[in-house]
């Protein structure tokens, strides 16, 4: 059994390694700072840019589960804008983006909660894809122009793939 720590918009390396074998997500960690678990690395057309959900100060050898989010900045805005403007000249942005922005009009207590809301979507996306185009849509030139590795490997979000590739995501991982 694979043990993953809980993350806001994973890696495609965390989804591949979840995919791959039996996982269970730890949330019973102590809260490490500066990590995936409460950033995401999205690839846009201008560069990378990072998402980081502000949490309420956390005390030593907190737990993950514990940590809370702050809404004292107005960052479900700012992720919002930031997920549009990377992603709206992608092939799959039109299809999912339905099911991805209605998380920021949720105020999640738990930061753990949110990036449960998060893993949900991404899963329900990637195995259980609503109806569209049966044939696949090719690369956009005009958002991204660069090595498959250079963008999703090295940390970058699930999101990057799943925005270029829809249902067929779960192949490049």
């Amino acid at each position: 059994m694979l043990l993953l720590p809980t993350s806001y918009f994973a890696p495609t390396a965390w989804y591949k390694a979840f995919l791959s074998e039996p996982s269970m997500i730890e949330v019973c960690e102590s809260f490490p700072k500066q990590t995936y678990r409460n950033r995401c690395m999205i690839a846009s057309p201008n560069g990378e840019v990072m998402l980081s959900v502000p949490v309420c100060k956390v005390e030593s050898k907190q737990l993950t589960r514990d940590v809370r989010i702050s809404y004292q900045q107005h960052w479900q805005h700012q992720h919002k804008i930031a997920l549009v403007s990377a992603y709206k000249r992608t092939p799959y942005f039109d299809y999912y983006q339905d099911y991805l922005l209605p998380l920021y009009d949720k105020q999640f207590k738990y930061l753990k909660d949110l990036n449960d809301a998060c893993h949900s979507v991404v899963m329900s996306l990637m195995q259980n894809h609503p109806p569209m185009q049966t044939q696949s849509l090719p690369a956009t030139d005009d958002w991204q122009n660069k090595d498959i590795d250079q963008h999703w490997g090295n940390g970058s979000s699930i999101l990057n793939l799943l925005m270029q590739y829809g249902p067929q995501t779960t192949l490049y991982l």
